[in-house]
């Protein structure tokens, strides 16, 4: 099945509900049949159409108009360098690059179906984050959307007053999902084409969103705002998931206090499979931060369970994913995916008795000190848990005596200000002991991310190496 049923479906029951803009779905649909028509008329033929805008009111007309037409839709993060985008352009040749002016072809396009043909052929190409390599083009078929789609949500369930405000890149596998879940069930997108914590509530508010994704370090900038003006809770938000990288534990304990009536979803999922696999509901967020258990409290800290046709299998202390969402493939690279359907995703992880799953990090990241292997997340939680601490990220360096010895970035909270290093050291001993304490503490002013809010921590390591 063709992702673009999707909106056919869409425009056939939900017509004039509003999709995006001032556009409704029965118009969304005409003008993504525009650009199929567009790509399909193009010589010499093109497979794949590569966009490098921000969030806009073109984000479904682009994604459905190309695999309308049968070619790969491509978001490139256009934050890159220009020789960096132009690299990428290359790798996806012969592409088309979506321009905004399509936007303004005729009110109808034609009324060819959906491009129905060879179901291997890849719906979306996404350019993975990099954070410990180069990109690599993330491969994902049709049958791995709708299958995401027809799993975990029910068509037009939405109701008519619902809208999700879509503030990650349209280049990460989240701001796909949301397209196309929002399509799925008919709730309206609101476009947000650069994240800012002040602008975000703003806009939540005025445009009375009750749905919304946003990455941990979103989640730290609105709580820092609303923390000193708790006033500016947006009065219509009813869920707000969370997901694309780990979430410190101080950050999510201080947002269910802000917002306690905000249903909180935390979204485990990888751009290979074709967003979220996990979910840790509302339910369980509410449990964990009422429950005295230390059991049912952790889980707070987990991904949470296995959405329908999803299987999770932990092998040598590796997160392994089976389902039909996933895909695993790569353009011009070996497939994650073994003979028997596994993604082998080098995420490291614990698996308890009642499904709930712990993702504890890269293998890469792990930091060993004299044979003691320490996961960066616990230094990182209790250093954030420091009122002088806005962020943090920890890495281990090369030591003669223990192999690797701890080293952690800190970001200061609030402009201007610092904190002193010897006693915030000495905090961290107290939290975590002295083998996990780290030695080295630098300040920075932010800590080196990826446009979808990873920290970079090859990065943080070289610059710690530097100094």
């Amino acid at each position: 099945m063709n992702v673009a049923m999707v909106l056919d479906m869409a425009a056939d029951g939900l017509g004039d509900r509003r999709a995006v803009g001032d556009l409704t779905y029965a118009q969304v649909r005409s003008k993504a049949r525009a650009v199929a028509a567009r790509l399909r008329g193009m010589v010499p033929p093109v497979t794949s159409m590569a966009s490098l805008l921000p969030n806009g009111d073109h984000l479904p007309v682009a994604l459905f108009g190309a695999c309308w037409a049968g070619v790969s839709y491509a978001p490139l993060n256009f934050r890159l360098p220009e020789a960096t985008q132009s690299d990428l352009l290359a790798r996806l040749a012969p592409a088309a690059r979506f321009a905004q002016e399509w936007m303004n072809d005729g009110a109808d396009g034609d009324d060819q179906a959906p491009f129905v043909d060879e179901p291997e052929r890849p719906a979306v190409l996404l350019f993975t984050s990099g954070t410990s390599a180069a990109p690599k083009a993330a491969v994902l078929r049709h049958d791995n959307l709708t299958a995401y789609l027809f799993n975990t949500l029910e068509f037009g369930s939405a109701g008519e007053d619902e809208a999700a405000l879509v503030a990650v890149p349209p280049f990460h596998i989240a701001g796909v999902a949301a397209v196309l879940s929002s399509t799925y069930v008919g709730r309206r997108i609101v476009p947000m084409a650069r994240f800012d914590a002040d602008d975000w509530l703003e806009l939540a508010a005025a445009e009375s969103i009750t749905h919304a994704f946003v990455v941990p370090t979103m989640l730290a900038r609105i709580v820092a705002v609303l923390a000193d003006d708790p006033g500016r809770r947006p009065p219509a938000l009813r869920s707000l998931a969370y997901g694309g990288a780990r979430m410190p534990l101080p950050v999510i304990e201080r947002a269910l206090e802000l917002l306690p009536d905000v249903e909180f979803v935390n979204a485990y999922g990888l751009t290979e499979t074709s967003s979220t696999v996990a979910v840790l509901g509302p339910d369980d967020h509410r449990a964990a931060i009422a429950s005295s258990d230390p059991n049912v409290r952790r889980r707070l800290e987990s991904c949470g369970r296995a959405v329908p046709g999803v299987e999770f299998r932990i092998v040598d202390g590796e997160v392994w994913i089976r389902g039909d969402q996933v895909g695993g493939g790569y353009v011009g690279i070996e497939s994650q995916v073994d003979a028997d359907g596994w993604l082998h995703t080098g995420d490291q992880g614990v698996l308890d008795d009642e499904g709930y799953l712990w993702v504890l990090g890269r293998a890469d990241d792990t930091i060993i000190r004299g044979g003691e292997n320490i996961s960066p997340a616990e230094i990182e939680d209790a250093l954030m848990r420091h009122p002088d601490v806005a962020a943090a990220a920890a890495v281990g360096l090369p030591d003669t005596e223990w192999g690797e010895k701890v080293a952690a970035m800190v970001v200061p909270r609030g402009v201007g200000q610092s904190f002193d290093a010897d006693q915030l050291r000495d905090w961290a001993r107290q939290q975590l002991g002295s083998i996990k304490a780290p030695e080295v503490i630098v300040p920075a002013g932010e800590l080196p991310l990826t446009a979808t809010g990873k920290v970079l921590r090859r990065v943080v390591r070289e610059q710690l190496l530097e100094r």
